[in-house]
């Protein structure tokens, strides 16, 4: 007792009877533990932490009697070893881990006058385990042979038994036993599902396996752009089945579906898609299955378009416009691989900001085509992330019912050079202009409005034109620095109001003794 053994004993005695070792260490009964002690007719192993049962870890004990294996931790136990031990009358398993009983579990202890399967973790198990049992067959026999069969003592409690079409035959069976086979406790409770925890076996009845069948109201559903839709299909199934949703055969986040029972056999599922954009569009499938089989059911999602053509260079109007309406947008934030737009709306188009929808259209400034993105209530923010390298994008913001104005576009290009980055990583930096012009700033982004202030333009004549004939130091073939013809890494200067320091010049144009600025990220200019 409490010896911290950490294995059988060797040297035990030959003609030892009993042996009973408890709250050591043994984690497992290997192969031939006790062939020196064929005598051997008691053997308690109980509180230690034996995981691990060889199949032949009995060999050589005929005459053990009685077997006691209570407070380990054995999930399985190899039934087969116990060929071994004909003469086993006690089988003490409680207060393990057996989860499963397989189905000639029994087959080898036919002289059982007591076996104790309770606070184990069995769940489901099948009549036929008890029906194969040698002294359950014995009972079953001619009324005149039963009073030679001594009684045996089964104990199955205080498992967390799930009550479902799976568990049918054995309810049954627990119901009609008697004599010579007698419950420790006959009283059998009912963990799950939910609306059969805590009952009695003899209180419940329940039906055959039946593999899902699932169906859907509405098959093909219309839903204007920006709205909420759910869909929903319902399955019928014994056991309950596992449900999911798949969209161009793609695993769809369970956090948007909910599966909830609404009887004994039918489950109700459904899938929530919040503002509906046209990508959503397409065949969403339901889909259920059990141990029997599965099947599922197609929903097809049609998603309306309020706009009637797409949008065009130079953002034509879409849709009706509202007089007045207004969106200022801004560059919020600068991403490691894009940037983050911030908007706010006028008084006129933020009458109702709580219904306000907007559009963002984002693409290559040179795209015929930019892609439309719908921003639901509520939301002033979007990152425009994964930017190709060396390329000039445009986005807009416009309200949902308009087409995007001027100042509610930004026009910027990333850079291509990341040699001079710390650490070699892909930073963006972001360089918001005031003339439209470009500050040269190695591996930068450099982004503007749509268009320039005409009042900046006109304070700076005299700087913008004395820094172009500056250009003539610069390589041959250099242009006018504007955002339609963007050299990378440009040395362009950038226009400041009158009274401000121009932009950055080139080391030729430095006058002696003065000392040169101290360098500035390009992410503080803005």
């Amino acid at each position: 007792m409490s010896a911290l053994l950490r294995q059988i004993p060797a040297n035990i005695p030959e003609d030892m009877r009993k042996i009973r070792i408890e709250n050591s260490h043994l984690t497992e009964l290997p192969r031939g533990s006790f062939e020196n002690i064929s005598a051997l007719e008691y053997l308690w192993l109980n509180f230690n932490n034996i995981t691990v049962m060889h199949i032949k870890s009995l060999e050589y004990l005929p005459a053990l009697k009685e077997l006691r294996l209570q407070g380990n931790k054995l999930s399985s136990v190899p039934w087969t070893a116990f060929q071994d031990t004909p003469a086993l009358k006690i089988l003490d398993l409680k207060h393990n881990r057996l989860d499963v009983l397989p189905e000639h579990a029994l087959r080898y202890l036919p002289n059982l006058t007591y076996l104790d399967l309770s606070s184990n973790q069995l769940t489901v198990i099948s009549r036929d385990v008890f029906y194969s049992w040698p002294v359950y067959q014995r009972s079953q026999r001619e009324e005149g042979q039963i009073e030679a069969i001594s009684n045996a003592v089964l104990a199955l409690h205080d498992n967390p038994w799930i009550c479902d079409c799976r568990l049918r035959g054995f309810v049954q069976f627990i119901k009609s036993v008697g004599p010579p086979i007698i419950l420790m406790n006959s009283y059998l409770t009912c963990s799950s599902p939910k609306f059969r925890a805590g009952k009695f076996f003899h209180e419940v009845e329940l039906n055959s396996c039946m593999k899902p069948l699932t169906s859907a109201l509405d098959t093909n559903l219309t839903v204007p752009v920006g709205l909420n839709v759910t869909l929903t299909c319902f399955v019928q199934a014994s056991p309950s089945p596992a449900v999911w949703w798949t969209y161009a055969l793609k695993l769809l986040r369970p956090f948007n579906v909910s599966t909830e029972p609404i009887s004994e056999e039918t489950v109700r599922s459904e899938l929530l898609i919040s503002a509906a954009r046209p990508v959503d569009a397409g065949n969403y499938t339901c889909t259920a299955a059990n141990f029997l089989g599965n099947s599922s059911v197609a929903i097809t999602l049609q998603v309306g378009n309020p706009w009637t053509s797409t949008p065009a260079p130079g953002w034509a109007p879409i849709g009706p416009a509202e007089p007045g309406a207004h969106v200022e947008v801004r560059i919020a934030k600068q991403t490691v691989y894009g940037i983050t737009l911030e908007w706010f709306a006028a008084a006129a188009a933020a009458a109702e900001p709580g219904e306000t929808w907007y559009t963002l259209l984002v693409g290559r400034y040179d795209a015929a085509q930019k892609d439309a993105i719908y921003i639901g209530p509520g939301v002033n923010t979007y990152s425009v992330t994964d930017l190709l390298p060396a390329t000039k994008y445009e986005v807009c913001v416009a309200v949902r019912n308009q087409a995007p104005r001027k100042g509610q576009c930004v026009v910027f290009v990333t850079g291509s050079d990341i040699s001079q980055l710390e650490q070699r990583e892909k930073l963006i930096h972001i360089i918001v202009i005031v003339c439209a012009m470009v500050l040269a700033v190695p591996a930068g982004m450099y982004a503007c409005t749509a268009e320039a202030r005409p009042g900046c333009l006109a304070r700076c004549p005299g700087a913008c034109p004395r820094r172009r004939r500056g250009g003539q130091a610069q390589a041959a073939g250099s242009k006018e620095s504007t955002l339609d013809s963007l050299p990378a890494g440009s040395e362009d200067g950038l226009c400041r109001p009158e009274g401000g320091r121009g932009g950055r010049r080139p080391p030729a144009r430095e006058e002696p003794g003065k000392t040169r600025p101290p360098h500035r990220n390009s992410a503080d200019l803005y």
